[in-house]
């Protein structure tokens, strides 16, 4: 079924409201979260609140009243603590505070440590764009580990997720979203809910063979797998979390994966996640509108490129999630009819009125 955009933002939101979050980090939270469904990313959409978000309200581990902290202020570089902050409004204020520095500075950068899960990394990333600027949003997984380095045994980092977005002129922006490892635990999940198996690729078992049997991730006999491989391309992927811990974690003295204790203890939770979140501005450094009408021209000459034969057309990260987007809020965001029960039971339990449905 499709239900109205609008109407679930704010059923999202006041069920944040409901957990004690206040009204304005409510609509940002929810704005973030539903962000997957509407963008046609649903395994970080609607679908956690209920299994990653209140639960974590609800056990302590991310405080509804939380006000983050600024450790240390240079300009156009901060430190902040985000207080165990729900990460859905965490991140998104973090990358305003990154845009106002680079409108001054010409560049943004905050770094940040006490976070917890932000759900997509996307929509944190887009708000650079909307002032001009081009985002760049990163998280590690704070204390969790579970995926193991090539050749390693023993799980040593989270699936530390990356985000840039760019204003592209005319076009929809360009937005990169996507994690280190082959695939987020949310689709390996999704796959297991729904009872179907996943391509080859995915995971893999002790002895590095591929598995299709997505719920055999939660019962640890089989682990993700880097993006790149399962050969020497491995080492790409690999490269690229690691990358995020130092920028994202190490950096900001966030909970880090790599650790003594991992050797001995697996699959731990992901407090205290580190994030990065730069602002660049264009125009800080060229004439106005310069970078606008060069972004359009080259993503234009993207979708412009002549298509394989029988080939749909040449796209770029963000076209497809644009389209999703302007047909959700058109014709109503689809949900799956096992989601829709869950918020129907939400909505009874809080008082909250559902979402109209188109």
């Amino acid at each position: 079924m499709r239900v109205s955009h609008d109407d679930l933002l704010r059923f999202t939101a006041e069920v944040f409201t409901a957990h004690g979050i206040p009204p304005h980090r409510s609509m940002a939270a929810a704005t973030a979260l539903c962000h997957g469904d509407i963008t046609g990313t649903t395994s970080h959409g609607l679908i956690n609140l209920t299994r990653i978000y209140l639960p974590l309200l609800a056990s302590g581990r991310a405080r509804a009243d939380a006000e983050p902290r600024v450790l240390a202020d240079r300009g156009a570089t901060v430190l902040l603590d985000g207080q165990g902050a729900l990460g859905l409004w965490l991140a998104g204020e973090a990358m305003d505070l990154a845009t106002r520095r680079a409108s001054e500075y010409g560049i943004g950068l905050v770094s940040v440590r006490g976070g917890t899960h932000f759900g997509c990394a996307g929509p944190h990333a887009l708000r650079a764009v909307e002032h001009g600027m081009i985002g760049v949003v990163a998280a590690n997984c704070g204390h969790q580990r579970i995926a193991r380095p090539p050749g390693g045994r023993v799980p040593m980092l989270g699936t530390n997720p990356l985000s840039v977005a760019a204003p592209a002129g005319t076009n929809p922006p360009f937005l990169l979203d996507m994690s280190t490892t082959t695939v987020p635990t949310g689709k390996v999940r999704a796959a297991a809910r729904a009872g179907t198996d996943i391509p080859a690729g995915w995971l893999a078992n002790d002895a590095g063979e591929p598995v299709t049997d997505p719920s055999l991730f939660d019962t640890g006999d089989a682990h993700l797998t880097w993006l790149g491989g399962p050969d020497s391309g491995q080492y790409k992927g690999f490269g690229l979390g690691l990358m995020v811990e130092v920028l994202a974690a190490l950096v900001p003295g966030a909970g880090l994966g790599p650790s003594q204790a991992a050797l001995s203890v697996d699959r731990t939770p992901d407090d205290d996640i580190g994030y990065l979140v730069l602002a660049i501005a264009p125009a800080a450094l060229r004439q106005p509108g310069t970078y606008q009408r060069e972004a359009g021209a080259l993503f234009g000459a993207l979708l412009a490129c002549p298509p394989v034969p029988g080939g749909e057309g040449v796209s770029y990260p963000g076209v497809p999630e644009a389209r999703h987007a302007e047909l959700a809020r058109r014709d109503g965001v689809p949900l799956d009819d096992s989601l829709h029960a869950e918020l129907v039971d939400l909505a009874e339990r809080l008082g909250v009125a559902l979402p109209e449905v188109c």
